[in-house]
């Protein structure tokens, strides 16, 4: 039985999640600076890493389609193995909506994306000053629910690890021999 996931599968996983985490974190630092070369710079950072996520999330998907993902442990009952794999499609749905929910909000400003500072990617929606603040508003609340998710995500796979000692965590785990 193949009980890891696949080494692509492996490397996008930490990838996204150092690239969200970067993308969270700088968000939250810019929110409160005040208009600056330093601001703009941050918030051109912010946006590439956003669109890196939704390119890597897209080619995740793709690799998960294509794979099988390793069994959840037999001891598992039916009801927190629905709740692991709803978990993760909601992840997943976050780590779409994020990424396009800023993109969708820097079009409505009239404020372009251009990534790694090369290509200008093509609006989502029209300049539209009244839905401009509306998207800035649930790109802010996705954040946070993608946050909290990580954090539950996080949370459950340390209790798999130290609690429950079923090996689920070392699935994931950069490293680790397959058995």
């Amino acid at each position: 039985m193949n009980d890891h996931y696949s080494p692509p599968a492996l490397v996008l996983h930490w990838l996204v999640a150092i690239l969200i985490a970067a993308a969270f974190f700088i968000g939250l630092y810019l929110h409160g600076l005040p208009l600056s070369p330093w601001k703009f710079k941050l918030i051109s950072w912010h946006k590439w890493i956003g669109m890196s996520v939704l390119a890597l999330v897209a080619l995740r998907i793709l690799v998960r389609l294509t794979g099988k993902a390793p069994p959840l442990p037999s001891h598992m009952s039916r009801l927190e193995q629905g709740a692991a794999h709803l978990g993760h499609l909601v992840l997943y749905l976050l780590m779409i909506a994020v990424p396009l929910t800023g993109w969708a909000m820097s079009s409505a400003y009239g404020i372009p994306v251009v990534f790694l500072g090369l290509f200008r990617l093509p609006d989502l929606i029209s300049v539209d000053p009244v839905l401009a603040p509306q998207l800035k508003l649930l790109h802010a609340w996705l954040n946070w629910t993608l946050a909290a998710l990580v954090v539950g995500h996080v949370l459950v796979a340390l209790k798999h690890h130290f609690i429950d000692r079923d090996g689920l965590l070392d699935r994931m785990r950069p490293g680790r021999t397959r058995h």
